[in-house]
């Protein structure tokens, strides 16, 4: 049976093989159009700084190079799950780099200045973690809060503690897109 998380709250995994499955629904009575919200992995290092560019998981780049994590691809407007996970990063923590100690889940609205959106217009945001081996979904945190003003959203992250993976439930909000994500745990400079 799955564990309903709560925000901030931190659970023993377990497991290596797992996907984690972003899901969410624009709120029909909101006239703000089609919205397009792109799920993310940033895997970080002891200095919460991302590992390197291409450890940057996200709809332009599908796959960590080492092989630990695949994202299934852009939902560009949240219709094509049919009540399932919206966009969903397949893990196997065995082949995780070793400089990663933690692995952030940002979910973030696309082009959402231009029409006027943000997480108060989207309902049944969740993220939720499934074993690989029998498909059971072990986890699940259900955004209960109103993100009005945020357009940005940390929903959970993976982290190693003693050579143990966890999993903690976030549910931070921001005014920010995704570039906001990136500069925040880029070692470099990012040039615009």
């Amino acid at each position: 049976m799955a564990i309903n998380l709560q925000k901030g709250q931190k659970i023993e995994l377990g497991l290596t093989k797992m996907t984690i499955g972003l899901g969410w629904d624009p709120n029909e009575s909101h006239g703000g159009g089609t919205f397009d919200l792109d799920a993310s992995a940033i895997m970080i290092d002891s200095d919460r700084k991302l590992v390197g560019d291409e450890y940057f998981v996200f709809y332009n780049n599908l796959n960590s190079p080492d092989g630990a994590l695949q994202h299934t691809g852009d939902d560009p407007d949240g219709k094509s799950s049919d009540g399932d996970d919206d966009e969903a990063i397949v893990i196997d923590l065995e082949k995780v780099d070793p400089r990663v100690e933690e692995i952030l889940f940002v979910v973030t609205i696309e082009d959402f200045e231009r029409k006027k959106q943000n997480f108060g217009m989207v309902r049944n945001s969740y993220i939720r973690v499934v074993d690989n081996s029998n498909h059971q979904e072990i986890a699940k945190y259900e955004l209960d809060e109103d993100f009005s003003i945020e357009t940005g959203v940390e929903f959970g992250r993976l982290y190693k503690r003693n050579g143990s993976w966890k999993f903690e439930a976030s549910g931070i909000g921001y005014r920010a897109d995704l570039g906001f994500f990136l500069e925040k745990y880029y070692k470099g400079q990012i040039i615009k």
